[in-house]
C-alpha cells in the first residue's frame, strides 16, 4: 500500500478520457518521477490525484485513505502540498509574504518553518522582502516549493519543477527536492528533464498518451533499453 497512490485512473475534460487506467504513486521519504513524451498526460495524471480533474474510474487513496471525492483544499488539510508549473507565486507580494501565504492553514508558530526554508533556499532569506515578480525562474520556483512547504506536508507534488530554467539551476533544485525527501516528505514529480530525473529518482512513471508504459526503479528505467530509445535519446 503506497502511502499517496492514484490507482487505475481514468478521466479527462469534458467528454474525452486523457488518462486511461494510469496509476503512480509514492511512499514517504521517496521522490517519485513521472516522464514520458509531450501529451503523454503527465500534469494531467498529478491533477487527478491532487483533485483538480473529476475521475470516471479509479481512485485515489492517501495512508489508506479513499480521498476521491475530497476537494483540493481539503486534500491540503489532509497534508497535500502542490506546486503547479505556472503562475505559481504571487508576483507583487515579497518573498515572505508568498511564503506566509503558503501557511494560511495554520494557527500556530510559523517561523521554524520559515527557518528552514530560508535554510534550504538561502537566496530566499537575502530577498525576503522584494517582490517575486523581480526574481530569476529559477528563484521563483524556489519560492513556489517554499510557500508548499509551509504548510508542512505529508507529500509535495511538482509540475514540471524544472521547466524553463538553465541546467545549473536545474541541478540545483534536484539537490534541494533530494533534500526535502530525506526530511520523510513524499515527493511525487512530474519532469520534462527525464534522464536528470530518473536519476534522482527512487521510482519512475513512463506515461504514454495516458496509460503506464514502463514502472519500475528510476535506475532501472535509466538502464532499460527500450526506455532508453524511446525517451531518453538512446
Amino acid at each position: 500500500m503506497s502511502f499517496l497512490v492514484g490507482e487505475n485512473m481514468t478521466g479527462g475534460y469534458g467528454g474525452a478520457d486523457i488518462l486511461h487506467d494510469c496509476t503512480i504513486g509514492v511512499e514517504k521519504g521517496e521522490i517519485a518521477v513521472v516522464v514520458g513524451p509531450n501529451g503523454a498526460g503527465k500534469s494531467t495524471a498529478m491533477k487527478a490525484v491532487f483533485g483538480m480533474l473529476n475521475l470516471r474510474e479509479g481512485h485515489v487513496l492517501m495512508e489508506g485513505e479513499d480521498i476521491t471525492k475530497l476537494t483540493p483544499q481539503d486534500r491540503v488539510q489532509k497534508g497535500m502540498g502542490f506546486v503547479p508549473q505556472n503562475n505559481n507565486v504571487f508576483t507583487s507580494m515579497s518573498v515572505e509574504e508568498n511564503l506566509e501565504m503558503g501557511a494560511f492553514i495554520r494557527d500556530d508558530d510559523i517561523s521554524s518553518t520559515m527557518q528552514q526554508v530560508f535554510e534550504l533556499f538561502p537566496i530566499l532569506k537575502d530577498k525576503r522582502g522584494q517582490p517575486a515578480g523581480e526574481l530569476s525562474g529559477g528563484q521563483r520556483q524556489q519560492v513556489a516549493v517554499g510557500r508548499a512547504l509551509m504548510t508542512q506536508p505529508k507529500v509535495l507534488m511538482l509540475d514540471e519543477p524544472t521547466a524553463g530554467v538553465s541546467p545549473i539551476v536545474m541541478d540545483e533544485l534536484f539537490d534541494r527536492i533530494i533534500e526535502i525527501a530525506k526530511t520523510g516528505i513524499a515527493i511525487l514529480m512530474v519532469e520534462q528533464n527525464a534522464k536528470q530525473a530518473l536519476n534522482i529518482a527512487d521510482k519512475g512513471y513512463v506515461l504514454v498518451q495516458g496509460e503506464n508504459r514502463h514502472t519500475d526503479t528510476g535506475e532501472a528505467l535509466l538502464a532499460n533499453p527500450d526506455v532508453r530509445k524511446a525517451f531518453l535519446g538512446g
